[in-house]
């Protein structure tokens, strides 16, 4: 199912009798023929480079997003891809700090859109507009192997004086750290890995952030790191959109909506997310 954009349509000055007729919008005009009316209005979007949807991106968030070589790979590359074959463009990715996305796309000039596991929360719902969900994430704790902190005490031990807990900053980690551990100290990184590195250097006690990224690092980069806390949180990942973007986040509803009951998004959550 394509979904094409209507420009919007105006008069170019008076020419000897004639309208010229000209698109706003990097989008396509559907017009009947022999000089009738549009068969239906259907929304309007701008993009910044036609034929293409930039999206913000923060790769260092696997296996949601992440960088292999100069290659963009995970979840929400994919799904970019995916959204984008359906509004009829090409998916253009550029790298934008987590908690830089959000003010970017609000600016605009930088990307049409953000997809980067970025929570609909109500601060950034003043900023930017929001899609449809297309996952719910939960929250995870780390310690390194060995450690006082385990899995029957994380909840008490962690809440401690002294205890330094690494977060991506700007992300709903650092959210829930803060309001659940608030006697230890909150200490915020620009990624996952940095976090992570963190810890293993013995610079924090702990990382805090979405369970699927916790998982992917224990799993594969930091195994002398282990789970010993998950909080079911049900948030709600979207793709962000400039307030003065409407159409587009209309379209992207109906992409994700398509991308949904054509199992396309089951999918890439079982090849990604297991």
């Amino acid at each position: 199912m394509k979904f094409k954009k209507m420009a919007a349509l105006a008069a170019c000055g008076a020419l000897a009798a004639s309208l010229a007729l000209f698109g706003c919008s990097s989008g396509q005009s559907s017009e009947q023929q022999g000089g009738s009316e549009p068969a239906a209005e259907e929304a309007s979007y701008s993009l910044i480079n036609e034929g293409k949807l930039t999206i913000a991106t923060s790769p260092d968030f696997p296996p949601f997003e992440n960088l292999e070589g100069e290659e963009y790979v995970g979840f929400d590359i994919d799904l970019g891809k995916a959204i984008a074959e359906q509004l009829g463009l090409e998916a253009e990715f550029t790298t934008i700090q987590f908690d830089g996305i959000v003010p970017a796309i609000q600016a605009g000039g930088q990307a049409d859109v953000g997809i980067s596991g970025i929570t609909v929360d109500p601060e950034r719902a003043e900023s930017v507009d929001f899609t449809d969900p297309y996952y719910i994430a939960d929250q995870s704790v780390a310690v390194m192997k060995g450690g006082d902190v385990t899995a029957d005490n994380a909840a008490e031990a962690l809440n401690a004086e002294g205890v330094i807990i690494a977060v991506q900053s700007g992300t709903t980690g650092e959210t829930f750290a803060q309001e659940n551990f608030p006697n230890a100290t909150v200490q915020p990184y620009g990624n996952a890995t940095d976090c992570f590195a963190a810890m293993q250097a013995g610079q924090a006690n702990a990382v805090c952030m979405d369970m699927a990224v916790v998982d992917q690092m224990v799993s594969d980069a930091y195994t002398d790191a282990e789970v010993v806390l998950t909080e079911a949180t049900g948030e709600e990942y979207a793709v962000a959109v400039s307030k003065d973007n409407a159409g587009l986040t209309e379209a992207i509803n109906e992409a994700i909506k398509a991308l949904e009951e054509d199992g396309t998004i089951e999918a890439l959550t079982a090849q990604w997310l297991g």
